[in-house]
């Protein structure tokens, strides 16, 4: 990594301004837009089922595809952002989930519009990954959890969006403006982020050193505002990480941390949340009926998400992880027992509320600070990889518990997942919390192998 701009020290030392805000909703409106895309196929499949468009294998299969691509698009992007940038990287998914799902307007079958979610599911992955590292490299340190939560925060607003839309709209004009509200959001999205700046510690750990300190420059003028800016904080020069690095005795656990926790938790949103509607269709509540009940369960995502911004930073990263999968657990196992409404409500919608926690601050926070900038993406793609990778079987295992045990078949399985969870961040995990990168990755690399950056 070159010694002369120290990228790393001059943005961590910032005060937070417009500059930060703008960067922050460059890159939070194109996740919105994410959210709702993923979020989207819960309601769409409760309308194909009851409308016949669809079967409930072939609802699983819409999942699966949606999620081969998803897996795909997030190494495909983590190997393209390290190398090319992330400035490119954002963009040209954006723009590939946002044609795909216009066309998924007009799918004329079943079977097209499977094969539309998966090139849907390309640019949903990558932006996963490219939107959350990015940010990560923009934020400062004492309140990086608040920021990249309130990032997951704005995603998963694109839950109780499709809850309130495919209210208002399927049972009027059917599924399809759905995606039409998705592909035209996302296409706005990605010629207003035409204006979101390259990272300076992606250009520093490239070499690149002239062009960071350019953009260092009218990033600190922004910042300042007139004012005189505090002295970065001084640092030793690291030496670059390769990516054998990751197999290292240092970072390996990283991997594997970061790849357990978004297993488990993709497996939660994607094998419990986006098949509430069909979930309560399947056991007789009409469209409507089950769409208003997943609109209230709904709640939960945002709230889960606040308070993980407001906790993240405060208690600490691994704290909230471990008692929020416990109280997903407690809920979780409570939850096939409620019959009553208002109970089966508010229990559904604590659960949620545990599960979004969780979300927010893995999706959003840890997985990106786990490893060093020249090696961020590409780590970071491999564990959503695994964890994507994961729910391409999940539909089907889903299906297969729902049909023999109900509600309490899927939810065993989550608890599960949840507890391997709680044991694997115990003992590997490390703590971020109001630490800078570069303290991070001098951590994570000192026992690892160093060499120069492969061009």
């Amino acid at each position: 990594m070159s010694q002369g701009v120290s990228a790393g020290a001059r943005l961590d030392r910032l005060p937070i301004s417009s500059f930060h805000y703008r960067i922050f909703w460059l890159i939070a409106a194109g996740m919105f837009f994410d959210g709702y895309d993923l979020y989207v196929g819960g309601n769409v499949l409760g309308a194909t089922l009851q409308s016949h468009f669809s079967t409930l294998g072939q609802n699983a299969q819409f999942i699966s595809f949606t999620f081969i691509g998803m897996t795909l698009g997030s190494l495909l992007a983590g190997f393209l952002g390290d190398r090319f940038g992330r400035r490119f990287t954002y963009q040209f998914n954006l723009m590939i989930f946002g044609l795909a799902s216009i066309a998924a307007a007009f799918a004329p079958d079943m079977q097209t519009l499977i094969a539309l979610r998966f090139i849907m599911g390309l640019g949903l992955g990558a932006e996963i990954v490219v939107g959350y590292s990015t940010m990560t490299e923009f934020a400062p340190p004492q309140t990086r959890g608040k920021w990249l939560a309130f990032m997951a925060f704005v995603v998963v607003a694109g839950f109780p969006a499709t809850a309130v839309l495919g209210t208002a709209i399927i049972p009027i004009f059917g599924w399809r403006p759905m995606f039409v509200i998705a592909g035209i959001g996302a296409l706005i999205v990605w010629y207003l982020r035409k204006r979101l700046p390259e990272s300076p510690r992606w250009l520093e750990a490239r070499g690149r050193d002239a062009e960071a300190e350019a953009l260092m420059q009218a990033i600190e003028r922004e910042a300042a505002d007139g004012r005189t800016l505090p002295q970065p904080a001084p640092t030793l020069p690291l030496p670059a990480v390769p990516f054998s690095a990751l197999f290292s005795r240092s970072l390996l656990p990283r991997v594997l941390v970061g790849s357990v926790t978004l297993i488990t938790t993709n497996t939660l949103i994607f094998g419990f949340v986006n098949w509430i509607p069909t979930f309560f269709v399947q056991q007789g509540l009409s469209i409507t009926r089950s769409f208003a009940y997943a609109m209230v369960i709904a709640l939960g995502a945002p709230l889960g998400c606040a308070l993980g911004a407001f906790s993240a930073d405060r208690l600490g990263r691994r704290a909230c992880i471990i008692g929020a999968s416990v109280l997903t657990i407690v809920m979780g196992g409570i939850y096939p027992f409620v019959a009553e409404p208002v109970m089966l409500l508010g229990v559904g919608l604590l659960l949620i509320v545990g599960i979004y926690i969780l979300t927010s601050i893995l999706y959003g926070v840890y997985t990106s600070e786990l490893f060093p900038t020249e090696v961020r993406l590409r780590a970071n793609g491999i564990c959503n990889m695994f964890g994507r990778g994961a729910t391409i079987v999940t539909p089907f295992i889903v299906v297969a518990l729902f049909r023999a045990d109900g509600v309490a078949g899927v939810l065993a399985l989550m608890i599960g997942l949840l507890i391997v969870q709680i044991i694997v961040v115990a003992r590997w995990g490390i703590e971020p919390a109001k630490r800078g990168l570069e303290e991070l990755d001098a951590d994570g690399a000192e026992r690892a192998t160093r060499q120069p950056a492969p061009v």
